[in-house]
C-alpha cells in the first residue's frame, strides 16, 4: 500500500512538471508584455524580434502560427509612433521619401523571396535568434572600437544620397534572420557610407515605415482568415501598447546617442545570449 501511494505521488509530480513544461495559449497578459517588449526594442539595435522570440520562450507561448503574425504585425503599433513623432517630416520633405523607398527596394524584394522560410524556419528556431544576438552584439562593439566620428561627412537628412540610401537598405535586408536588428543594421550600415550618427538613426526609424508596413500587409493578407474574434482582440491590445512603448523607446535613443555610442548595446546583446543559453540548458 505505502509502495503504491509512492508511485502514485510520483506520478502526480511528473504530471505537474509536465503540464508545467506543456506551451500555453496567449493571454491578455501576454499580449501586453509582448507589446511592451515590442514598442520597446523595435528601434533599438538589439533586435525587437529576438526579444520576441525569446519572451515568447520565456512565457512558454506554444509557437503557433498566430504567435508568429503577432509578433509581425504589433509592429504596425510601433511604425505608427514613427509617424506620430516624425509626421511634420514626412509630408514636408518628398525628396527624403523617394530615398527611403530606394532605400526599402532591397528588403522588399529580399523579404518576399524569403518570407516563407523567416515564418517558418527562423523564427521557429529560438537558437538562430540567440546566435544572431550574439553575434551582432560582438560586431557592434568592433565596429565602434573602428569607427571614427570624423568619418561622418553627411549631416543632413537631405544630404544622404540615393546610392547611400541603397546601400543603408542592402544592410538592412540582412535583418530578415532574426535576431540581427533591422535597428542596428541599418545604422551601422549608415554610419559605414559615412552617415552622421543622429542623422542615420533618425532615417532609420523613417525607413522603418515602408518596411513594417511592407511586413505586417504581407503577413495580414496571408493570415488575416486564419484569426479570432479573440486573435484579433489580442492584437488590438499588442499594437496599443506598443505603439505608447515605442514613443519612449524613440525619445530614449535619440537622447542617448547625445553622449553615447552603441557599445554598451552589443556588450547587453552578449549578455542576453548567453543568459538564455545558459537558462535553456538547466
Amino acid at each position: 500500500m505505502v509502495e503504491s501511494t509512492g508511485f502514485e505521488n510520483r506520478q502526480a509530480r511528473k504530471s505537474l512538471v509536465s503540464s508545467n513544461l506543456t506551451p500555453s495559449a496567449m493571454t491578455f497578459f501576454d499580449s501586453i508584455i509582448l507589446g511592451v517588449v515590442e514598442g520597446l526594442t523595435e528601434f533599438l539595435p538589439i533586435s525587437s524580434t529576438a526579444h520576441l522570440v525569446l519572451t515568447s520562450k520565456l512565457l512558454n507561448l506554444e509557437s503557433t502560427g498566430f504567435l508568429k503574425s503577432f509578433e509581425i504585425v504589433i509592429q504596425f503599433g510601433a511604425i505608427l509612433a514613427v509617424v506620430f513623432v516624425y509626421w511634420r517630416t514626412l509630408i514636408s520633405r518628398w525628396e527624403l521619401n523617394k530615398k527611403i523607398l530606394m532605400a526599402f527596394l532591397p528588403t522588399a524584394i529580399i523579404g518576399l523571396v524569403f518570407y516563407k522560410l523567416v515564418k517558418d524556419i527562423f523564427l521557429d528556431n529560438y537558437l538562430i535568434s540567440v546566435w544572431a544576438l550574439a553575434i551582432g552584439g560582438l560586431l557592434i562593439i568592433v565596429f565602434e572600437l573602428w569607427y571614427r566620428t570624423e568619418n561622418a561627412k553627411i549631416l543632413e537628412l537631405e544630404n544622404i544620397t540615393y546610392k547611400q540610401a541603397f546601400v543603408i537598405g542592402l544592410f538592412q535586408s540582412i535583418a530578415i534572420i532574426p535576431g540581427v536588428s533591422r535597428a542596428a543594421a541599418t545604422i551601422l550600415g549608415g554610419m559605414f557610407v559615412g552617415v552622421k550618427r543622429r542623422t542615420i538613426v533618425e532615417f532609420s526609424f523613417l525607413l522603418a515605415i515602408p518596411t513594417m508596413v511592407a511586413a505586417t500587409g504581407l503577413d495580414l493578407i496571408k493570415s488575416a482568415n486564419l484569426f479570432s474574434q479573440a486573435d484579433f482582440i489580442s492584437l488590438g491590445v499588442g499594437f496599443v501598447v506598443s505603439f505608447i512603448t515605442a514613443i519612449l523607446g524613440i525619445k530614449f535613443l535619440l537622447k542617448f546617442i547625445q553622449s553615447h555610442n552603441f557599445t554598451s548595446f552589443g556588450i547587453y546583446r552578449i549578455i542576453l545570449a548567453l543568459g538564455f543559453i545558459l537558462f535553456s540548458a538547466r
